[in-house]
């Protein structure tokens, strides 16, 4: 995972509330404006469908009475039936008309076109309706039911087309439509009704007596059920209407008609009180309808002041939660930065400082170094969390100062106690090259120089603690020294030196100060490629100058190194570390480390083509002395010129 600032956390977690607060204003906001446009896709509804549905179907309960009346009057007279014809004709045009527009598009469901498709199919079934009346092939009951599936098509689309998501239009609308309903019904009656009056002996057939005893109650049922729908102000002309005297006779006349299965005994009476009602209705229909859809489109600016209220408010909150939240997530991001810089400033400016003072032996002041954190922030804790890390800070620089003296001390100890080992391991030497001049006999002289390796050997671990403390290991001189005659020096000390093949070095003379620990250093990875390698192999030693200096290569042929275990030596070659105590596996690899860092040397581990390693020694051109020969300076003994074999 890719990783991130703590500013970019910070306002990160500032901004959860305002995501938050975004997403609920978006939801309220949305929720308002959908109202919003399905009132006003409601009010389209109205005005393009459900304004000219209604329409139609006036005109077709009057086509309905008239094909009634055609159908029972002998001989039948079609006048009033053309123009009914003409009227249905037209009410049903303008409804294609204003439903095919691409405003009513816009607005209809894929549920609301079905129904729209379907009222124009059964419109278009009426041509056959119509033929059958013209021929008189029909009856009367047949005619009445047959307007009546165009009528129920289009009570269907009415359920299509009530879509106000606001509960109380809603209710209004859909007791509306059940009074609409109520209406066709009673036109149904009275086609029926009519018509048989109409016949001559003025009989109602079974059919059509079973058919008026269903649409009576009907009828009522849903008359009463839609007006209780409606609240006062739309009810209140209809509860007139139900308590008018029209009302109550057209009752009495449908109880009488189902009571006795026949015709009332008045019955002009009937003509009259339907028509009357009938036209009620109508007109409260259509006056009741608009001021619904009025009441539509005055909660659609209701809504739309909501809008306004709504946004502006939830913008002005999101405004201010925006800069509340950067102002405090910048104050807390700056106090945090401070805290940051600090950690910064201790871990690549002052400690480093501090340790190369220390390792420089120069003193440090611990309170110059460590001075307090300022904490003026306002958060309490951060401002702990300040005081703390001075704390740290303090207690790290101290711990250095204490650490560095506790290596310097442990320094002095390896030196004191490497000086006398040293000295007494140069007196065995001595002594032991006095008893070697006093013997002959060839195993004893062999039992000497394998004691004199192992005295050499302990020389050479004492002048690694003395490197390791940080003194000289051996004596030096300013005189320059052959190349050759180090590497031979160094081959010597090795216990297993009859395994190392030299060929002759080139002639090239090294600065006489660091012969000393050239020799230790070339010994220590010596020892190691013969210690490391099988002991029937032999461990090549080259040396060659080149561009930067002398190199010197020791291969051996052992097992080699892991590639990860060689990239950590040579890091440590390169930068060896701090002397730690519970480090103590690899202390040749530090001492060459040290030995090399000391005069510039470049110590490389290198794969060898045979699967060991090949060390590369590249002695410095500051370390390399130019403008000597062997000739001239082998009149030098070693001793007058003060550099001699490590033996002594």
């Amino acid at each position: 995972m890719a990783s991130q600032s703590l500013r970019f956390k910070l306002y990160s977690l500032l901004s959860l509330p305002i995501v938050a607060l975004v997403a609920l204003w978006t939801f309220v906001a949305g929720y308002v404006v959908g109202d919003f446009f399905e009132l006003r896709r409601a009010s389209t509804v109205f005005e393009k469908i459900s304004s000219p549905a209604a329409a139609l179907v006036t005109e077709l309960q009057y086509e309905r009475k008239s094909a009634a009346t055609f159908l029972s009057a002998p001989p039948p007279d079609g006048s009033l039936l053309i123009t009914a014809r003409k009227r249905t004709n037209a009410a049903a045009a303008q409804f294609r008309a204003l439903s095919s527009t691409e405003e009513a598009h816009t607005v209809t469901t894929p549920e609301l076109r079905r129904a729209i498709d379907a009222v124009l199919r059964k419109i278009g079934g009426l041509d056959a309706v119509r033929k059958l009346v013209d021929d008189g092939e029909t009856t009367r009951l047949a005619a009445v039911q047959a307007y009546g599936e165009v009528t129920d098509e289009v009570y269907r689309l009415y359920d299509q087309a009530v879509t106000v998501s606001e509960i109380k239009l809603y209710q209004q609308a859909a007791g509306l439509q059940r009074i609409t309903h109520a209406r066709d019904l009673l036109s149904r009656e009275d086609a029926l009704i009519a018509g048989a009056i109409a016949t001559p002996g003025e009989l109602l057939t079974k059919e059509e007596y079973m058919a008026i005893q269903q649409l009576a109650p009907n009828r009522r049922l849903l008359l009463e059920d839609g007006v209780s729908a409606l609240d006062a102000e739309l009810r209140g002309p209809y509860d007139q209407l139900l308590a008018s005297a029209d009302h109550r006779q057209i009752g009495a006349i449908e109880s009488e008609i189902i009571e006795t299965a026949a015709l009332p005994g008045e019955r002009a009476s009937w003509q009259a009180v339907a028509e009357s009602f009938g036209a009620a209705l109508d007109r409260l229909r259509i006056t009741r309808a608009e001021l619904l859809n009025v009441r539509t489109e005055n909660e659609a600016g209701t809504i739309v002041v909501r809008i306004v209220v709504v946004g502006a408010f939830g913008l002005a909150t999101i405004f201010g939660a925006v800069v509340w939240s950067a102002s405090l997530g910048r104050r807390l991001a700056g106090e945090l930065d401070a805290l940051r810089d600090a950690a910064a400033d201790l871990a690549d400016v002052r400690l480093p400082r501090v340790v190369e003072k220390l390792r420089d032996g120069e003193d440090v002041d611990v309170d110059a170094e460590a001075p307090p954190i300022p904490t003026d922030g306002a958060t309490q804790e951060i401002r702990d969390v300040g005081h703390a890390f001075a704390g740290v800070r303090r207690t790290a620089i101290e711990a250095a100062v204490g650490q560095a003296g506790l290596r310097q001390g442990l320094g002095r100890v390896f030196s004191n106690m490497a000086r006398r080992n040293q000295a007494l391991v140069q007196r065995q030497l001595a002594q032991l090259d006095v008893i070697r001049r006093q013997i002959t006999e060839p195993d004893t002289l062999q039992d000497l120089f394998t004691l004199d390796r192992l005295t050499t050997r302990m020389r050479r671990q004492a002048e690694g603690l003395l490197v390791l403390s940080g003194a000289s290991g051996g004596p030096s001189t300013g005189d320059p020294v052959p190349v050759a005659d180090v590497v031979r020096v160094a081959v010597a000390e090795v216990e297993q030196y009859t395994r190392v093949a030299a060929p002759p070095i080139p002639d090239a003379f090294l600065d006489g100060a660091a012969a000393s620990d050239v020799t230790h250093l070339l010994t220590e990875l010596l020892a190691n490629a013969t210690a490391f390698s099988p002991p029937t192999t032999t461990v090549q030693v080259q040396g060659q100058l080149v561009g930067r200096g002398f190199a010197i290569e020791v291969e051996d042929r052992g097992l080699g190194l892991p590639e990860a275990i060689r990239e950590d030596f040579n890091a440590r070659l390169a930068d060896p570390p701090e002397f730690d105590l519970a480090d103590s596996e690899r202390l040749g690899l530090l001492v060459v480390g040290m030995l090399a860092r000391r005069h510039g040397i470049k110590v490389t581990l290198n794969k060898s083509p045979y699967g060991g390693i090949t060390a590369v020694v590249l002695l410095p051109q500051s370390l390399i002395v130019t403008g000597l020969t062997r000739r001239s300076h082998s009149g030098k003994n070693r001793e007058t010129a003060g550099w001699q074999p490590r033996r002594g």
